[in-house]
């Protein structure tokens, strides 16, 4: 079982900045796709970003990309998640995800294995 624990969420303005972490703990999860999801109040959880084992190759959701920007360090079992040029709309609760399968980050195609519960980002127009 892993454990997932995000942090760095806060409340910034329009065009700033936020760096998210997520520390993962009970098992490595250097063999695990990781990524971030993010939910609005009323919207369903949608994709953000994702990152292979190794960390050769990142993945983004359209409405993010170009601005945030998927890290991995897997000698801390840590995933980051660079935030940059923060709108009104980034704001949500974003969690930190894990899985064996790619797909399941990006395409949806089965549940994802590992949540973690989530930090919030609030960005102030």
């Amino acid at each position: 079982q892993v454990q997932l624990v995000e942090s760095g969420g806060d409340l910034v303005q329009t065009g700033g900045s936020l760096t998210l972490s997520c520390v993962a703990s009970g098992r490595t999860t250097s063999n695990l796709v990781m990524g971030w999801f993010r939910q609005v109040s009323g919207k369903e959880r949608e994709f953000v970003a994702a990152i292979t084992p190794s960390g050769s190759s990142t993945y983004y959701g359209d409405t993010v990309e170009g601005r945030f920007t998927i890290s991995r360090d897997n000698a801390w079992n840590t995933v980051y998640l660079q935030l940059d040029n923060l709108q009104p709309e980034d704001t949500g609760v974003y969690y930190c995800a894990g899985d064996r399968a790619l797909a399941s980050m990006t395409l949806g195609t089965s549940p994802v294995d590992f949540w973690g519960k989530g930090t919030l980002v609030t960005v102030s127009s």
